[in-house]
């Protein structure tokens, strides 16, 4: 048997990333002693936002939208009053939502106070002001960064 050829070897070359990598700005801690106090104030808010929400279920979300109304009759009531109880649900629909971003938003703060890196604006690296965190614990971002992102 004739032996087969060994082909030369090949150096195997790897291309650079075309991914720009994101450079993440360095993240100063707050003593653990504060983190604490907006802990317990994120659980407070959680406690707030997640209440109203159980509410907006129970009130819009749980019923049809004969018992909403009212009509427990088997007629039906005039298209001015449909239209009514309809955007009345689209309403409070939309609410359920905002609480449910807030409640998000929320979890990430608590997620930032455990892993140390909470009361830094994830933007630029800055401190938050105390007085923006006893405000709005769930903040991502300084006042200067919270603008810019507005206006874009």
């Amino acid at each position: 048997m004739a032996k087969a050829k060994r082909s030369k070897s090949v150096k195997i070359v790897k291309k650079p990333s075309r991914s720009k990598k994101v450079s993440t700005p360095k993240v100063k801690a707050l003593p653990k002693s504060e983190l604490k106090v907006y802990k317990t104030l994120l659980l407070s808010e959680r406690n707030k936002v997640g209440g109203g929400l159980s509410h907006i279920a129970e009130a819009t979300l749980n019923k049809s939208q004969r018992e909403a109304s009212g009509d427990l009759s088997g007629y039906a009531y005039h298209m001015a009053d449909m239209a009514s109880d309809d955007y009345e649900r689209d309403f409070s629909l939309g609410r359920a939502t905002d609480e449910q971003r807030i409640l998000y938003s929320i979890d990430e703060a608590m997620k930032r106070v455990d892993d140390g890196t909470y009361g830094a604006c994830l933007a630029c690296g800055k401190l938050i002001p105390k007085k923006r965190l006893k405000a709005l614990p769930h903040t991502e971002l300084c006042i200067e960064c919270q603008k810019t992102k507005e206006h874009k």
